[in-house]
């Protein structure tokens, strides 16, 4: 379970920063990115908060909104940022990531001295130092908060694709390359919302796909 211990290696304002949607084959990949600027908050957050993926879909809910609650307080400072399906065709996805990462951090309402990005790999340009933790969803209330406003932000953002997009299931796949997606894809083709530089979609480009 996460602990304020990687925080209490710093001073000033830590950041988390985590993202998701980096596997999907649809959309943009969202990274959170989130300061504590008060500890003393809502404990149902506190004891609940973990790797996003750990949690089901309905307490990621209430988590998220805890936050944007303890935002509204001035306890929590809160950033999203997106990089878009082209870009992350333009750049790759890693480059994509650490850019949506980079736009989350700048959208923070105050300036973090530090970020704590979860994963083995740093951004080469940011607007503060940076600190990588493999699993650090699990182990910074920081990160696991900012994994918890990454996801939930993506999968309502899937759930909006799914109303102007609906025959890929992404209201329950979030991009994810499930049967019903690929289905979709094999029905009705690909839409602006798939990157075209994943192996699938290029399959299916070149005639291809499975």
């Amino acid at each position: 379970m996460p602990t304020w211990e990687i925080e209490d290696k710093f001073s000033g304002a830590v950041c988390g920063i985590d993202e998701a949607g980096r596997g999907p084959w649809v959309g943009p990949v969202v990274a959170g990115a989130v300061i504590f600027l008060n500890r003393n908050v809502n404990s149902e957050l506190l004891n609940n908060l973990n790797d996003s993926k750990k949690l089901s879909a309905k307490k990621r809910e209430i988590l998220f909104t805890l936050l944007q609650e303890e935002e509204k307080k001035g306890n929590v400072c809160c950033g999203i940022g997106l990089a878009s399906a082209q870009e992350i065709d333009e750049l790759n996805i890693l480059q994509a990531t650490f850019l949506a990462m980079s736009r989350a951090a700048e959208k923070l309402s105050q300036k973090p001295t530090q970020a704590l990005i979860d994963g083995n790999r740093l951004p080469a340009k940011f607007i503060c130092p940076t600190s990588c933790y493999i699993g650090g969803d699990a182990r910074s209330y920081s990160i696991a908060a900012a994994s918890i406003l990454a996801k939930v932000y993506r999968d309502n953002l899937l759930k909006d694709l799914a109303q102007k997009y609906p025959y890929y299931g992404f209201e329950k796949n979030a991009g994810y390359g499930t049967k019903e997606h690929i289905a979709g894809i094999k029905a009705h083709g690909l839409t602006p919302e798939h990157r075209r530089s994943y192996k699938p979609i290029k399959e299916y480009i070149d005639n291809t796909f499975y």
